[in-house]
């Protein structure tokens, strides 16, 4: 496992909601990442980002990590959740919701 994997790991290992995501919450810097963030805010939940602008190695590393070609990338409790997209469709749908334990 290359070192980025590692640190990587580490990080979705070490924080029960993670986002990966290019700028930070206070300044996301895509509208894919604006909107990740706006969900996980309406949700309540306490997260960490990573901001994978300031690190080429997690930028290109986080890819791999999950398999999954764009970021951000949400991790809850370890498991890889999937992009803003799909956060967007199970927020709708409560399942979101449901994994985080919050109420919306």
């Amino acid at each position: 496992m290359s070192d980025a994997n590692n640190r990587i790991a580490d990080i979705v290992k070490g924080n029960e909601i993670v986002l990966f995501m290019k700028g930070t919450a206070l300044f996301p810097q895509c509208g894919f990442s604006s909107r990740a963030i706006a969900i996980l805010e309406r949700l309540g939940a306490p997260y960490e980002t990573v901001d994978v602008l300031q690190d080429p190695e997690i930028r290109a590393g986080i890819k791999e990590y999950s398999d999954w070609p764009t970021v951000p990338q949400l991790y809850v409790k370890g498991e890889f959740v999937g992009g803003s997209d799909i956060m967007m469709e199970m927020f709708e749908s409560g399942e979101l919701q449901q994994l985080l334990g919050e109420r919306a």
